[in-house]
């Protein structure tokens, strides 16, 4: 394909989106369905572009004065991908399969965008109106380099699987891929973010990955799974365990000793758990389904470590799925806090005396974050604050200037907030509570 043609299927991705509301990864599903000529560049092309429009569309509209999904792809190209003018009317031009030739006006604006100098707040962050609030309580007039942290591209991030190898092999293994060791955690590899029009790193085709040698997780992510804290030979119930990233991070820090669950109150979400811990040689694990009525009775009040790794908005991830942001409402909010009350209450119930709870979401909204953490403690007083950068030391898994970094991003209440912007990573809230014996 050529570029006129690449930027057309752009468009026709955006308006599916819009048009059809669907999410993004069905929207590029369909449009390469249909597509079977593309080849992995146009692909690359194509979804970059999508998603690069996505993670800025309310600021690329403002500077482009119309928010058309042609205006958005061609505003992209112009201040995310960096490409001259002429390069864009060429392409633009292009027959029989191009957009069509650039409009005077459209020339002048390119040439001279809006700028963002006047902007309110929720167009220079690129976020909704409503969310201005919230995200001015959390981070105040910080908020528009927040947010607009959130609409870069994100790297790739490996988590070393020590159950099967070490940092130093694994890194030797994917060294062809750009990857190298990400700071903070010491079996970490990161790959930096793609430029324009570039494929991410394959590192799911190494060898390696199919050996169980490594997953693909964020730093972030990885960071919470660490909060656990050290937690050889205990008893480990991961309660929310969705597709099992934390809990084979949870694995990997048992090191296959003590007793590991797996639950999830969607049956559905825990379908690759199995195979993906096989893989990951696993072997001190059990899965429970919500389909049997009494999953979990046994365990209440006997787990030393509860992870709650909690349903939210996922603000904290509009980096890799940027579609979110401009489907996320009010109502939804609400819907989560309410999920994430019923979460922590299902939780205590298997903390047994001195053992620990940590609550994690990947919001950025203390209405998800301390706001639920606050009820929790005004109804069970037996729980108090653990600093959370205390139980991550205690994982062994901080490199030696991980401490100090993480201290950094500790909030007033001992919790842990972590967002691209200052730690580089997905957003992440992290919680750790301690039952009183």
């Amino acid at each position: 394909m050529r570029d006129g043609a690449r930027i057309t299927a752009a468009v026709g991705v955006l308006a599916d989106i819009d048009e059809r509301h669907k999410p993004v990864r069905m929207a590029l599903k369909h449009w390469g369905e249909g597509a079977r000529y593309a080849g992995a560049k146009d692909r690359a092309f194509v979804s970059g572009l999508v998603l690069d429009v996505l993670r800025r569309r309310r600021s690329l509209a403002w500077r482009m004065g119309e928010e058309s999904h042609r205006a958005l792809a061609l505003a992209a190209l112009r201040l995310c991908w960096d490409w001259p003018i002429e390069r864009i009317a060429e392409a633009a031009a292009e027959a029989p399969h191009g957009p069509g030739a650039l409009s005077e006006v459209e020339t002048a604006v390119l040439a001279q965008p809006r700028p963002l100098d006047e902007a309110p707040a929720a167009v220079r962050g690129d976020y909704p109106d409503w969310l201005d609030a919230p995200l001015a309580r959390a981070f105040g007039e910080a908020r528009v380099g927040e947010t607009a942290a959130l609409a870069q591209r994100a790297p790739v991030d490996l988590r070393v699987n020590t159950l099967k190898t070490d940092a130093a092999r694994a890194l030797k293994a994917v060294q062809g891929l750009g990857l190298a060791p990400a700071g903070l955690l010491v079996n970490t590899l990161r790959a930096p973010a793609p430029a324009a029009a570039e494929r991410a790193a394959a590192v799911e085709a190494a060898p390696e990955f199919a050996k169980g040698w490594f997953e693909v997780q964020d730093l972030g992510s990885q960071i919470a799974a660490a909060a656990a804290g050290e937690i050889k030979g205990r008893q480990v119930l991961d309660l929310c365990a969705g597709g099992g990233g934390k809990t084979l991070a949870l694995a990997a820090a048992m090191g296959n000793s003590g007793q590991l669950y797996a639950y999830d109150a969607e049956a559905r979400r825990l379908s690759d758990t199995v195979t993906r811990s096989q893989r990951a040689g696993v072997r001190n694990l059990q899965v429970r389904s919500p389909l049997r009525a009494d999953a979990l009775a046994e365990l209440e009040g006997r787990m030393d470590l509860v992870f709650a790794d909690a349903p939210c908005t996922g603000s904290g991830t509009w980096r890799r799925h940027p579609d979110a942001k401009w489907r996320l409402t009010a109502a939804q909010l609400e819907r989560r806090m309410a999920e994430q009350d019923a979460v922590l209450a299902e939780a205590v119930r298997y903390v047994k005396p001195g053992g620990r709870l940590v609550y994690v979401t990947c919001s950025l909204l203390k209405e998800e974050n301390e706001d639920r953490v606050a009820a929790l403690l005004a109804a069970e007083p037996s729980f108090a604050v653990v600093p959370a950068v205390q139980a991550i030391a205690a994982s062994h898994q901080l490199d030696p200037a991980g401490q100090a970094a993480l201290a950094q991003w500790a909030t007033p209440e001992g919790f842990l907030r972590l967002t691209p912007r200052s730690a580089g990573t997905d957003g992440f809230f992290v919680a750790v509570l301690e039952r009183g014996s």
